[in-house]
């Protein structure tokens, strides 16, 4: 679809386009179908270009990212609560919530890093964060550390990219590497999460019961 094509997003809108598909994939709910990463690297290539410039690009991603995951974590610390107090709601029950808090008690700080670098969860982590009420502080640190890992980081592999191989490399092979770049940044995260719970899930597959926690 051209509407989600990241090249046609960038050439249409520019930065203003940038700044607020960043911030809506980073916390709205409607934003999770958004194409972030490689909306980030096609912007780190047209900026090796000279298309955007680098020095207002950067700042624009990290701060929509920062301002985007701040809205999610907010509108879940203020709807979530009622929602999960439904007890005849399929998803939303007291139990799921408490299940939620104590994830999020053990490994909340990862996962707000370790969601920027998975598309449809990182738009729901931050909300997530702020209905089991994740102390705020603790939030922004790991937010922040999220934002540049993920904004900073992933545009600036196109950037470099884009300064590797010549203006008709890219061109001609331009998907391949937008989806080479998107599962490489993808698969650290993916290979913890299996790490995590690998184990357990193939456990579960298996009909047996999942090993207990060290």
């Amino acid at each position: 679809m051209e509407f989600l094509d990241p090249r046609h997003l960038i050439e249409t809108f520019g930065y203003i386009g940038l700044f607020v598909i960043v911030f809506a994939e980073s916390g709205l709910f409607f934003g999770f179908f958004l194409p972030g990463d490689s909306l980030l690297l096609t912007a780190g290539l047209f900026a090796s270009n000279g298309v955007l410039d680098e020095r207002l690009l950067l700042p624009i991603v990290f701060v929509a990212a920062v301002l985007g995951d701040n809205v999610g974590y907010w509108f879940g610390r203020k709807t979530g609560p009622p929602l999960f107090k439904r007890e005849k709601s399929l998803l939303f029950r007291p139990k799921n919530l408490e299940a939620a808090r104590n994830f999020y008690e053990k490994h909340g700080g990862k996962t707000i890093i370790l969601a920027r670098f998975m598309p449809f969860i990182r738009t729901f982590a931050p909300i997530v964060a702020g209905a089991v009420d994740m102390n705020y502080r603790s939030f922004m640190l790991y937010n922040l550390a999220g934002a540049f890992l993920w904004g900073i980081g992933v545009t600036m592999a196109g950037f470099l990219l884009g300064r590797m191989f010549a203006p008709e490399v890219l061109d001609r092979y331009f998907l391949i590497i937008v989806v080479v770049v998107v599962l490489l940044s993808v698969l650290p995260t993916a290979l913890h999460l299996w790490k995590e719970n690998g184990p357990s899930l193939l456990a579960r597959l298996r009909g047996r019961p999942a090993p207990a926690d060290d």
